[in-house]
């Protein structure tokens, strides 16, 4: 076509330089991709639940009132929801508290007054006992050199004269960890108060402050670990209980002494599963060592083993399958993990904290395959 007068055709542009060759870029293998994916998020969650158990040590002892409240609404609601079918809610709740009150109380006296009891017998024994356990230490097959022994027993004694001045300290001190014991408690008394009268409409005014499209996934998850661990701390109470009635059965028939703190110390050393029970046991082999020899303590460690075979193989089967579905290494890294990050009530807390949160996870990822499925959600009332 020719040109227009007055313009001048374009002349099309100069061609692009010639690129250098470049030396191929290394490629990244794919595993290695996802290694360092998966890698930085990890540790981002890492982060954050460090920081969470960061302020939660600093605040420590509100968890611990908290969890003793929810622990005592675990067991005391159904006694208050049956009270509160004859009297007003808040009188069957307050009767409910002072009633459990007066029953620890109780139990702790009745305690008391049998070591009261036993005292002197039980230092004449314990007495007895040592050189008893020293004369079979010096004969076949150990023959232990005597004089070792009594040495042995002169060293102890003057450790705990020289540190008698440790010892009132910490004495001393003990005052004061008895008053922040009284203080989480009478705090966990009062949780526990408001968790009994008025717990659900708690729960449905925190669901309330969510936001809309969440407060169904919310409620579904509180009410999965509500059930779990009201059903963990009503079965483990029922296999403490069996314990320390077994045990102390099996004590008072065997004649050793203190056969009920002993049984009430296997009470509360069962609520830490697979470890609890063989040291509670094992103070009981000790004692018995000491005051009735080495055949009865002989029987008091083969009662550690019988009440470790019920115990696993028939009362947590029967009692607790239905509310913690945990595999038994599950159980046991979880005490042992709680007992290092915040020692005995971290050991008491570890399991069913963690069968909480596989619960929650149960309950929402049954949910969500509901829902892809265009299947209705289930009924959370």
């Amino acid at each position: 076509m020719p040109t227009p007068p007055g313009r001048q055709q374009a002349s099309p542009p100069p061609p692009p330089p010639p690129r250098a060759p470049s030396s191929p870029s290394p490629r990244v293998p794919e595993g290695l991709r996802t290694a360092a994916a998966y890698a930085w998020r990890v540790l981002a969650v890492a982060v954050v639940v460090y920081g969470v158990f960061s302020l939660l040590g600093r605040f420590h002892k509100i968890g611990v009132a908290v969890f003793l409240g929810l622990v005592a609404t675990a067991l005391l609601r159904p006694v208050a929801g049956l009270l509160a079918r004859f009297v007003p809610r808040p009188l069957a709740v307050a009767a409910t508290l002072i009633g459990s009150l007066f029953l620890a109380l109780g139990v702790l006296a009745l305690v008391g007054e049998a070591v009261a009891g036993e005292r002197t017998g039980l230092e004449r024994e314990f007495g007895t006992g040592v050189d008893r356990i020293e004369h079979w230490l010096e004969a076949p097959p150990f023959r232990l050199d005597p004089d070792s022994l009594s040495d042995v027993r002169a060293r102890i004694g003057r450790l705990l004269s020289s540190h008698r001045a440790t010892v009132l300290s910490t004495a001393l001190s003990g005052a004061d960890r008895l008053l922040e014991v009284l203080t989480v408690l009478a705090l966990a008394l009062f949780c526990s108060v408001f968790f009994i009268n008025s717990g659900d409409r708690q729960w449905h005014w925190f669901c309330e402050q969510l936001p809309t499209r969440s407060r169904a996934r919310a409620d579904l998850a509180g009410r999965a670990a509500w059930r779990t661990f009201t059903g963990y701390t009503r079965g483990v109470l029922l296999v403490a209980a069996t314990n320390a009635v077994l045990v102390g059965i099996a004590l008072s028939l065997l004649g050793v002494p203190l056969a009920v703190p002993l049984a009430l110390l296997e009470f509360f050393a069962a609520f830490v599963p697979l470890i609890g029970s063989p040291v509670a046991l094992a103070v009981a082999a000790v004692v018995a060592l000491a005051t009735k020899g080495p055949l009865v303590a002989g029987v008091v460690v083969a009662l550690i083993v019988v009440i470790g075979q019920i115990e696993g193989h028939l009362l947590h089967p029967l009692v607790m399958s239905w509310a913690v579905r945990l595999h038994p290494v599950v159980v046991a890294l979880a005490v042992v993990g709680g007992a290092v990050a915040a020692g005995v009530v971290g050991a008491v807390a570890a399991v069913p904290l963690v069968a909480v949160v596989w619960s929650v996870r149960q309950a929402l990822r049954r949910d969500a395959e509901t829902a892809a499925d265009g299947g209705d959600r289930p009924d959370t009332s």
